[in-house]
């Protein structure tokens, strides 16, 4: 490798690239990253994190309104868009110093700029050609919106965090992660707010009884959903869109999201030139170790197209620092992408690990259902109208637990330890024999007895 200026040269300086350019270089090798835009990627900047700060801000009118029930007298004031806007603009901030530490302490060379690939071990920044025994692409994803008279005046997920002027009424569009969580920031914080999803229920790929109560509870939220159904044309007026619909009805707001989808970020990065295999939706094309059709480029993350989760990208980045430098003994590692937990942060949280029920039956046959929805002990003082819904899947024969979905408060924390279970092959006598929290949520899923469906069902 002494012939390269580097070992391996990282193009992206999101969440798998910069674990693959860390842990590489701690393992020794001599390793460069380029970005051109912001360290942390998607999910610092423009993604999880200041996402999830939304969450909280938008949270505090229902918790305000709760305390009421609890002896708190007092209207909670209001809401002041710029100061959430620059406080959360001085976290990501020291969130860019914290990667370029991690970098800079693991001794990667950053180079700010845009890169784009020349040939198999040669990279081009800023006007400047090096050289690498392996490069590495982790460009991560972009927004997509179609084109569409009017589509000029809609924004991205991306610009939403940067807004001058907070709306009074806005217009999302679509149907998944991106689209729910920001209905609910938006409508949290006061805003008349309308969801427009082109099929008749959104979530797709999630269990269908959650995707029913997450309708359901969004409604109770006051977020307007307008299912099977789109946008043909925005007009604007004024400082008024007017968003036509295509039922013939019509949105006047002052803002119009489209979070209909990412895609790929691979303009200008050189992959025809130098021969790296794209798929039809622009995701670079790896094998099982993350290796492109050119035997010294590899891919990861986002780009690839695979699961599209910050915590995957880290998982893919630390095997291929350790495939590619560490000692493992001739066998690689690899990411298991079976039973990945995942949380949509609307209101209130969903999380899921493992099958749907229609997955789960597709692979497994005969199952066991277990199912409950209750109002959560909070809500018996606040008087505030949200339920709880949980759901476990069992595979009869063999008694493992194969999926467990949740709709409620702290989801996302709740399906974390139980991934864990599962992962180490939990049945559900296991959860019947753990002994719960009391008084907790998330004891419900050890004390689930009787089935809804399947053997054993009253």
């Amino acid at each position: 490798m002494a012939d390269y200026d580097y070992d391996l040269y990282v193009i992206g300086g999101g969440s798998g690239g910069v674990r693959a350019a860390r842990v590489s270089a701690q393992l020794g090798a001599r390793v460069a990253l380029a970005e051109e835009r912001y360290l942390g990627g998607t999910c610092v900047n423009v993604g999880c994190v200041p996402k999830k700060l939304f969450v909280y801000a938008s949270h505090f009118g229902e918790d305000f309104g709760d305390a009421r029930g609890f002896g708190w007298n007092h209207a909670g004031g209001e809401f002041e868009w710029p100061q959430l806007r620059d406080n959360k603009d001085r976290e990501i901030s020291r969130l860019n110093g914290v990667y370029g530490k991690l970098l800079d302490n693991a001794g990667v060379t950053v180079h700010e700029g845009t890169a784009r690939l020349v040939d198999g071990h040669t990279v081009e920044i800023n006007g400047r050609k090096v050289t690498a025994a392996n490069i590495l692409l982790a460009t991560g994803c972009w927004p997509w919106a179609p084109e569409f008279p009017g589509s000029e005046h809609v924004i991205s997920s991306n610009e939403v965090f940067h807004l001058e002027r907070f709306p009074e009424r806005a217009v999302v569009v679509g149907g998944g992660y991106i689209a729910v969580e920001f209905a609910g920031i938006f409508a949290g914080l006061g805003v008349e707010t309308h969801l427009v999803y082109r099929r008749d229920l959104f979530l797709r790929g999630f269990d269908d009884d959650v995707r029913r109560f997450a309708a359901d509870e969004c409604r109770k939220k006051h977020i307007n959903l307008h299912f099977s159904n789109d946008i043909t044309r925005i007009e604007k007026q004024g400082d008024t869109l007017v968003s036509h619909l295509k039922d013939g009805e019509t949105l006047a707001t002052d803002l119009v999201m489209y979070a209909t989808g990412r895609r790929a970020k691979i303009d200008g990065l050189g992959l025809e030139a130098a021969g790296v295999a794209t798929r039809d939706d622009g995701a670079i094309v790896v094998d099982d170790d993350y290796r492109t059709s050119v035997a010294s480029v590899y891919a990861l993350g986002d780009v690839i197209g695979r699961i599209e989760l910050t915590p995957v990208a880290l998982a893919e980045g630390m095997a291929l620092a350790h495939n590619l430098f560490g000692e493992n003994g001739g066998e690689p590692r690899r990411v298991d992408y079976e039973n990945i937990p995942t949380t949509v942060f609307c209101q209130p949280n969903l999380g899921t690990v493992g099958l749907t029920e229609a997955e789960a039956r597709e692979r497994h046959g005969e199952l066991r259902i277990y199912r409950s929805e209750f109002r959560a002990m909070k809500h018996t003082l606040s008087g505030r109208d949200e339920r709880t819904l949980m759901k476990m899947i069992v595979d009869h024969a063999s008694d493992r637990v194969v999926g467990v979905h949740m709709a409620g408060a702290d989801a996302g924390e709740i399906i974390q330890g139980i991934a864990v279970a599962m992962r180490a092959g939990a049945t559900k006598a296991t959860f019947d024999s753990t002994i719960g929290i009391h008084p907790t949520a998330a004891e419900e899923f050890v004390t689930m007895r009787e089935p809804v469906s399947g053997p054993g069902a009253s």
